[in-house]
């Protein structure tokens, strides 16, 4: 679509940016109510809620470009209204706390500049917005005022009351900004880009499920945990995990790595069909991580190496139990059967980890593929002559 005037851009970019300032909220003033939950789209645009009751309405206005002036016969301000005199019972004082959160600037002598934090004065904004009400023509708010008239003098007064105006609000280009601010303490430093980009990614899962339905709020303290959660694995006895599995298409990895060399390896002792393509993904999983650590300086290249040599080490001691056992003219088909014991044995084992606290046991299942990838260990008794012929080189 073009640039028209019916573009769909701006209410994306708005719907977008709710979404992404809820954790701004969130971040902001999750810290003053640990015991609450925030939500999307479950009672207003973003709310907080307390023991299932909701605590605050917060609807969220985004425009693009710089900031504007908000005045008090802007749709916005009257349609905002409607929403709130429609569902947060308007006259109950004891009703949830409304807030207006809008990238515009609250124009001086104007109702939504009385509603502001830094010059609250609820009775002149009162009585601006009733003189706005009676005197205005504009169609498109006539309904909502009109039903703010038709409120009794005392229920106005309690409404407004009920209301805050939050303007200059940050727009969607600077979100991210304020979330790193509001996370200052945690960023670990050196890799403070990655671990925003994870929390942000755990930020977008957490809000698709909130806008399903598939989750109700996100608890402060859970929120809390997940954080601190991804901060932790940027210690020095754990790693980030960093593709996860839902990441990854395994029929197309199948496609891309089914002649590779750790692949023929598990066709040589007639590997399942289906664990085989989970193998394809361990893979993959493991050699990307192996790589991007790297680039992220979060482990060292020497680390890594240690960490393959001690599931050599372990692979040597299995394989040599495994050629033990086999009869000096066993033939292929046992072969077959001690290689898939073997590995399946060793694809199982967890004791050993490329660090302490990072269990994860894709990495080192992964690990042995790409060693098994390299011929330096193998699951057929015979692997070393295959390999040599399937590399063409000699051994």
């Amino acid at each position: 679509m073009g640039k028209g005037s019916h573009s769909a851009a701006p209410n994306a970019i708005g719907y977008q940016h709710q979404t992404w300032w809820a954790l701004v909220e969130l971040l902001q003033t999750g810290a003053s109510r640990p015991d609450a939950a925030l939500s999307l789209e479950l009672y207003d645009d973003v709310a907080w809620e307390q023991a299932g009751t909701a605590t605050e309405l917060l609807q969220v206005k985004h425009h693009i470009g710089e900031h504007r002036s908000l005045t008090d016969t802007a749709t916005d301000v009257w349609r905002t209204l409607k929403v709130w005199m429609d569902e947060a019972s308007p006259s109950d004082p004891a009703g949830p706390a409304l807030a207006l959160v809008t990238t515009e600037t609250a124009a001086q002598g104007t109702a939504v500049a009385a509603l502001c934090p830094h010059s609250r004065d609820e009775a002149e904004a009162k009585r601006l917005l009733e003189h706005v009400a009676r005197t205005s023509t504009a169609q498109l708010t006539e309904k909502a005022r009109a039903q703010f008239l038709g409120l009794g003098e005392a229920d106005r007064l309690t409404f407004v009351s009920r209301i805050r105006v939050i303007d200059r609000s940050p727009h969607i280009q600077d979100v991210a900004a304020q979330v790193k601010e509001r996370l200052h303490w945690a960023l670990p430093p050196g890799h403070e880009d990655l671990f925003l980009a994870m929390v942000w990614r755990w930020w977008d899962e957490t809000a698709l499920a909130l806008l399903q339905g598939v989750q109700r709020g996100v608890d402060v303290g859970d929120a809390q945990a997940a954080i601190a959660d991804i901060r932790d694995q940027f210690t020095r006895e754990n790693l980030p995990t960093l593709v996860e599995l839902a990441d990854v298409n395994a029929g197309e990895l199948e496609q891309t790595y089914r002649m590779h060399p750790f692949v023929q390896q598990m066709h040589w002792v007639a590997y399942p069909p289906r664990n085989l393509q989970k193998a394809i993904v361990d893979y993959y999983r493991a050699y990307t991580h192996s790589v991007r650590w790297l680039e992220e300086d979060l482990i060292g290249a020497t680390e890594l190496t240690r960490f393959e040599n001690e599931l050599v080490d372990e692979w040597e001691r299995e394989f040599e139990w495994m050629i033990d056992t086999l009869d000096q003219d066993a033939d292929d088909d046992a072969k077959k059967t001690a290689g898939k014991q073997l590995l399946r044995q060793l694809l199982g084992q967890t004791s050993l980890a490329v660090r302490s606290r990072y269990n994860d046991p894709f990495f080192a299942r992964g690990q042995r593929h790409m060693l098994a990838d390299t011929g330096k260990i193998g699951w057929h008794a015979d692997f070393e002559t295959r390999i040599a012929e399937l590399l063409k080189v000699a051994t």
